[in-house]
């Protein structure tokens, strides 16, 4: 199924609903996938993944048009170097804000261009 596509599955994450079965299991483990299960009462063990996956949506992806796996991983990888370079500023400066003025930019006015960092449109 997958590997038709010539593509691996190298883990599949899950929790303990009791509509995932052994034999759903058995189907991925075929497919040459590690099925990891979330620890017992532990509801929270998935939160925080489904808020990242949310945030990332919302924020980023929601609003480029992706065109490829090489182009979605080099568009995550600068949205992590950015939020954590914010979270670093944001301790380092113990939460002070800095308020510049916005000065208004003629460079978007005309033709869009293809930013260097996302490769999408500015």
């Amino acid at each position: 199924m997958i590997a038709e596509r010539g593509q691996q599955l190298g883990f599949l994450v899950r929790d303990r609903d009791a509509k995932l079965t052994r034999s759903f299991d058995d189907v991925i483990r075929s497919e040459g996938a590690d099925v990891l299960v979330t620890p017992v009462q532990a509801p929270n063990a998935n939160a925080y993944a489904e808020c990242w996956i949310r945030t990332v949506r919302a924020e980023c992806l929601d609003w480029l048009l992706i065109h490829g796996r090489g182009h979605l991983e080099q568009v995550l990888r600068v949205y992590v170097e950015h939020t954590t370079a914010i979270v670093r500023t944001e301790r380092s400066s113990w939460n002070r804000q800095i308020h510049r003025p916005v000065q208004p930019s003629s460079a978007r006015i005309g033709r869009p261009g293809c930013t260097a960092v996302t490769g999408s449109a500015a």
